[in-house]
């Protein structure tokens, strides 16, 4: 069999991380530091650095190239939005990096790539339509059918984290208001335990046992919001299995009280969606850029 190499890279807030795939077996890994705070050009310059490192691992052979990162390209503009690397938003990001690798590539945002990964290498290898969540600072998500990424004509298929969950609620980055994201992502969260006089972080909050009353009510409505988000992406879309990550994926009570409230907002006698921790952990990312 023909050897396939697949090289990712995961440009990350804090580091960028790359890998190559050899017919879909990890053979190199190495990260260095974004050092977002130096600027553009000097993060252009660590991609190039460990791209580099990669190619010369698998001897210049012949390669696909994929990018994971926060954010997504405009099909209006071809300029990267949305990234929290703010220093990147507005630039012609694809092309910059296509004539600075000199090699073609394709990019995709975090969520994207999770949910690829999962659908691939991970808890979603046996299913053909997939839903993967982010439940981190913010809320993302994406759709992969027969293992191919569904990113839509507006390429933002799975912005459930920024579909509306309270009208007239929180406001949200985006402009809008009640955003599921200001709810039920650990940003949201931590804002909402803030705005209570709650000075707990988000995972010792789900850890404490002895809530007070507020504390016990702002623990009902998470899992009341995470069971309605869920609900209406089943109503909706009806995928074969949901798959979680992000920080608060590893919420225990996620998978007990938040899938036990699901019910009563699905329209069906029962759910019979599994909805699942994820397999690859922080390697989702990563693993997805190689998969583009």
């Amino acid at each position: 069999m023909a050897l396939e190499h697949n090289i990712g890279i995961d440009l990350g807030g804090t580091k960028i991380e790359c890998i190559v795939l050899e017919n879909q077996k990890e053979i190199f890994r190495d990260r260095i530091l974004t050092e977002s705070e130096k600027g553009s050009d000097h993060i252009l310059n660590q991609i190039h650095q460990i791209y580099q490192k990669a190619i010369l691992f698998i001897e210049n052979q012949k390669h696909t190239l994929g990018i994971c990162t926060p954010g997504s390209i405009s099909p209006d503009t071809n300029l990267l939005r949305n990234s929290n690397t703010t220093c990147l938003n507005g630039l012609p990001f694809k092309k910059i990096l296509e004539d600075k690798l000199a090699h073609p590539l394709s990019i995709e945002n975090d969520a994207n790539c999770f949910a690829l990964a999962e659908a691939v290498m991970g808890a979603g290898q046996d299913h053909a339509f997939i839903f993967g969540v982010i439940m981190g600072t913010g809320c993302g998500g994406g759709f992969v059918h027969n293992k191919k990424l569904r990113v839509g004509p507006n390429l933002i298929s799975g912005e459930w984290g920024h579909s509306i969950l309270h009208t007239n609620g929180h406001a949200c980055f985006c402009q809008k208001q009640g955003c599921v994201e200001t709810y039920i992502s650990g940003g949201g969260l931590s804002k909402i335990l803030n705005n209570h006089g709650i000075h707990l972080s988000v995972e010792a909050f789900f850890k404490k046992e002895d809530k007070n009353n507020i504390e016990s009510r702002i623990y009902q409505n998470f899992m009341n919001d995470f069971a309605q988000a869920m609900g209406n992406i089943i109503n909706s879309i009806d995928p074969d299995i949901i798959i979680l990550g992000g920080g608060l994926s590893n919420i225990d009570s996620l998978y007990t009280d938040g899938i036990n409230a699901i019910n009563q907002y699905i329209f069906s006698e029962t759910l019979k969606t599994p909805i699942v921790r994820n397999q690859l952990g922080d390697s989702a990312g990563v693993f997805g850029a190689a998969l583009l």
